[in-house]
């Protein structure tokens, strides 16, 4: 299987995966208002999703996130979701959102200027050359990084690839560390056997978001690619420590352990692929690979097959 791509729609049980999240806390969200019920989302529903599991994260109470959704909603007319269309985060278990570049409580309104040292600290430093372009706010460069990002998908699927690419580039200007355009660039060259450069922004979008099993598995694939079994077979491994039901990381792994002379280990991975995806294309194959090593292993072994 090639690397995935960061793509336009995603299915419940993978958008679960990647933010590890239980079907239970899903739907409890979705209960209380804070996310629309939905068996697929598209980029803008990540992004809240992904607001929502960072303040969960950080500790704030549900109804917490409740009351400044609703508060903003009232106040900012022309805000149809804060979750996507803001940037809140925490600040001592409450709720702030980022407004005109200052901290703003949700409820009240009421601007917060009253900043301790660490915050005044990095109101007058230069920002880094590296990380955000000259004068612009970290929060709008991340904003801005996304929007191209969204732009870049686009033009993806409608098959303008080069355009896709330069406006991918355009979001690392923006955000050097955002982990969707680094895959998807990462992609791009993958898909044109440009393993070399692939790896460098896969490399990058790992170093940006460790957490981030897509990211990891794509690695893999690279490593796979190159013929670095031993470091392909590392990154897999962290792809499933991240998200044990990611099944395209089963597949893959099962390719690698009978590639590299473990076929009974390959056949521990088939069978949660088959668990997890038993109606894919992709089914037929593992059912085969299974059957293949049960003949001339398992049962060559006199070991009677389960």
């Amino acid at each position: 299987m090639t690397p995935a791509l960061t793509t336009g729609r995603f299915g419940r049980r993978e958008v679960r995966r990647w933010l590890n999240l239980s079907e239970r806390q899903l739907r409890s969200w979705e209960r209380q208002g804070l996310i629309a019920p939905a068996e697929a989302y598209g980029f803008r529903e990540l992004i809240a999703l992904r607001s929502l599991v960072k303040l969960r994260r950080d500790r704030v109470p549900p109804r917490k996130i409740r009351q400044a959704i609703l508060a903003l909603r009232a106040r900012l007319r022309d805000v149809a979701d804060p979750l996507v269309e803001l940037k809140l985060f925490s600040e001592g278990g409450q709720v702030r959102v980022q407004v005109g570049g200052c901290p703003m409580e949700p409820v009240t309104g009421q601007l917060l200027l009253d900043f301790g040292p660490e915050e005044l600290r990095k109101l007058v430093q230069f920002p880094e050359p590296s990380r955000e372009p000259a004068g612009l706010p970290a929060g709008r460069a991340a904003a801005a990084a996304d929007r191209l990002f969204e732009e870049g998908v686009r033009l993806e699927h409608a098959g303008a690839v080069e355009e896709a690419r330069e406006v991918y580039l355009r979001a690392l200007e923006a955000d050097p560390n955002h982990a969707g355009a680094l895959i998807n660039l990462g992609t791009i060259h993958f898909t044109a056997r440009e393993f070399g450069q692939a790896r460098q922004y896969y490399e990058r979008a790992v170093a940006a978001d460790p957490d981030n099993a897509l990211a990891r598995f794509n690695l893999a694939n690279v490593f796979d690619e190159l013929g670095l079994r031993l470091e392909a077979l590392v990154h897999y491994q962290a792809a499933l420590k991240l998200a044990p039901d990611y099944a395209d990381a089963h597949y893959n792994l099962a390719l690698l352990y009978q590639t590299i002379g473990q076929p009974l280990r390959a056949v521990r991975h088939w069978r949660i692929y088959l668990r997890l995806d038993p109606g894919s294309p992709w089914a037929a194959i593992a059912r085969r690979e299974l059957d293949r090593i049960y003949r001339e292993t398992v049962v060559e072994s006199g070991e009677p097959r389960p």
